[in-house]
């Protein structure tokens, strides 16, 4: 999973919160749209947990975006 938040203490509590379950693995954490594009690219998460008001795109656009990537 990718979690993409402006605010480092909501991917921090996320990470926590969903690092609990052994079936989930967080493998990146990205602060704006433009980065989650390229750990997207470069990691191929299953999951993303995008923020829909995030910079420079928002959220559903670079969902979008990243979903065409992958």
């Amino acid at each position: 999973m990718l979690i993409v938040d402006d605010f480092p203490a909501f991917r921090a509590g996320a990470r926590s919160l969903l690092e609990e379950n052994p079936g989930i693995e967080v493998v990146g954490e990205a602060e704006d749209s433009a980065s989650a594009t390229q750990l997207a690219k470069a990691l191929h998460p299953d999951v993303v947990l995008m923020d829909v008001y995030i910079s420079p795109v928002d959220g559903v656009t670079a969902t979008r975006q990243i979903k065409a990537l992958l």
